[in-house]
């Protein structure tokens, strides 16, 4: 019996060793990293369509961290790859010669952040390098010839945003920024928007071109008018400083970033009533809606800010008076007010009447008295604004000084924004009926 036990034991020892010898050969028929293939070998990266790739294939056995570069003749290196976590399988990638870039361009017309070039002509060794969880490395490795590549960067060139400092409100001061800047060839993407400086998990805010001849991947001077939305009726982004970020990538894959500022203040989409819609119209005499030719009419209203920005305002003042064949340029022209004239962005309150063969809303107001608004001294002028929760209170006078066609007419009131519209709640106000009699 001795013996016999004697003998089992080598028989079972020998099979241990069988088994790891096999589950040894198992290991070195796959290794880390096998089936590795970069083909073809030529390749043109230039968007012609022709050779412009090389396929690469490579397997993992089991999870590692996988890098992929080449090497120009200088022994520099140009990852395409670097450190990235794969699980065990299969993979395949095209490459178009194109690299990181990470570095600053400049030329005489901008400075430029390069995203990403294509390489220069040349023969480069590739590597790809595998290292598992415990260190283990492999790499395999062999060359790629790159032959006439498009190395050319799209660049912004004379890249400006002005003014750099943007009130979207719509009172006619700073209401608009104009981005320009000439491409310099066709693209296959671009991209021009603006960017929070404090939160950069916020949406960019896109800023798109109008159309035109010339598309926006096209070469050639590109402008950006852009207004905050306001005329859209949309509010405008938060104040704040923003970049203003231009991507660029065209179809080799060379892709450029360009960036400047933009800062928001005083951004809103601008609101006003007349108060209740309330305008007391009535002659000067006694009240009585039976008037002559030489009767003077009086009339009262109050005007409220109840949006989030200032609006700008300007004379004539309240409590001007008007002939009734006069209207507010010929007060200007008179009084030598230049700013009386229309104005882009200007609100003002105004009275107008059946059988006005002249101008709409010819007796203009500003919205409130000096001491209901606030002056600012813009750019040497001063500028007069309604601020937000403020009313302003109009008065004034008109004499009839000519017989109208009409023995009845109507007088009413309006809240003008100029040049940009009158509101419907703010048009044709508190209308009254004059009959109007010969002395």
């Amino acid at each position: 019996m001795k013996q016999k036990h004697n003998l089992r034991w080598p028989v079972g020892l020998l099979l241990l060793i069988l088994l790891a010898a096999a589950l040894t050969g198992c290991t070195l028929r796959h290794p880390l990293l096998y089936n590795v293939e970069v083909t073809p070998g030529t390749i043109s990266p230039n968007a012609d369509g022709k050779d412009d790739v090389t396929h690469i294939f490579y397997s993992l056995n089991r999870s590692a961290y996988v890098s992929i570069f080449f090497e120009d003749s200088h022994s520099h290196r140009y990852y395409f790859r670097k450190h990235r976590r794969r699980a065990a399988g299969g993979y395949d990638v095209y490459w178009g010669g194109v690299i990181s870039g990470n570095t600053t361009y400049q030329n005489k017309y901008t400075k430029e952040e390069v995203i990403s070039q294509v390489l220069s002509a040349g023969r480069y060794r590739w590597t790809i390098l595998a290292v598992d969880d415990e260190g283990q490395q492999m790499q395999q490795q062999g060359v790629v010839t790159i032959v006439d590549p498009d190395t050319k960067l799209p660049e912004f060139r004379n890249f400006s945003v002005s003014p750099r400092e943007f009130t979207p409100n719509q009172d006619g001061i700073d209401d608009r920024v104009a981005i320009t800047y000439f491409l310099s060839k066709d693209v296959a993407q671009i991209f021009v928007g603006l960017y929070s400086m404090t939160n950069t998990k916020q949406v960019p805010y896109p800023l798109v071109e109008l159309p035109r001849a010339i598309k926006p991947t096209q070469a050639g001077l590109h402008y950006i008018d852009y207004e905050g939305g306001v005329d859209e009726g949309a509010e405008p982004p938060p104040d704040g400083t923003y970049a203003v970020v231009g991507r660029a990538q065209d179809a080799a894959g060379n892709s450029v970033v360009v960036s400047s500022t933009l800062t928001i203040k005083e951004g809103g989409v601008p609101r006003a009533d007349i108060v209740n819609g309330a305008v007391a119209i009535r002659d000067k005499a006694d009240g009585d809606h039976f008037i002559t030719v030489g009767s003077t009419i009086i009339f009262t209203a109050t005007v409220e800010n109840y949006g989030k920005v200032p609006i700008r305002t300007s004379g004539p003042w309240p409590g001007a008076h008007y002939n009734s064949d006069e209207n507010f340029n010929t007060l200007a022209k008179r009084d030598g007010h230049t700013s009386w004239y229309e104005q882009a962005g200007v609100w003002r309150f105004a009275i107008d009447y059946q059988t006005n063969g002249g101008q709409d809303y010819p007796f203009r107001y500003a919205v409130g008295r000096q001491q209901d608004l606030e002056k600012r001294i813009i750019d040497g002028r001063e500028e007069w604004y309604l601020l937000p929760g403020h009313r302003g209170l109009i008065t004034g006078t008109i004499t009839l000084t000519h017989k109208p066609p009409r023995n009845q007419i109507y007088f009413w009131a309006g809240l003008i924004h100029e040049e940009v519209g009158i509101a419907p709640q703010n048009n044709r106000v508190g209308p009254k009926l004059f009959h109007i009699d010969m002395p």
